[in-house]
């Protein structure tokens, strides 16, 4: 399978280090929303999204990009680090967007990062440990399943969703 991780990170490098885990265990390209060339888009067969949460959803640079998008017809996955370390809604307003650009989201991951936004500054942030080994393991495993997903279903001629 051929992938595709466009990821943001900006304080901590928090989701560059889930970004190229799973860019690892998926053989894929890894790239920043500034480095996407929009026209090879269409020679990957699944394209994972993601940075930190800011403000209850992803980095304005990624949806700001996503936004710019053509109808992709793609598998995409979305994932996130935070502060808080859960989904919720904070992969809505990307999902959103690629549900826009015609795409088929097939799975979410999000764990924990080293946050010092706003206040948390001021105490000198929360989650300094994060992610953690087993943070790195955890979307390791998520990435290789999601990969294995989007080959069986290639050689069924199935959704994946």
């Amino acid at each position: 399978m051929k992938a595709l991780i466009i990821y943001c990170s900006v304080h901590h490098r928090n989701t560059e280090k889930i970004a190229r885990i799973m860019g690892q265990a998926l053989a894929a390209k890894v790239v920043t929303p500034k480095q996407v060339k929009v026209y090879e888009l269409h020679q990957y067969e699944c394209i994972g999204f993601g940075s930190g949460i800011y403000c209850g959803k992803h980095h304005t640079r990624l949806l700001a990009r996503v936004n710019k998008f053509p109808a992709l017809n793609k598998k995409v996955f979305v994932f996130s680090t935070s502060g808080r370390g859960t989904i919720g809604s904070y992969h809505d307003a990307l999902k959103g967007a690629l549900v826009t650009a015609q795409c088929e989201v097939i799975g979410e991951f999000s764990c924990k990062g080293f946050d010092t936004f706003g206040p948390l500054k001021f105490f000198k942030g929360i989650n300094k440990d994060h992610p953690t080994v087993k943070d790195l393991d955890d979307a390791r495993v998520f990435a290789q399943s999601l990969g294995a997903r989007v080959e069986v279903a290639k050689r069924n001629g199935d959704s994946i969703g």
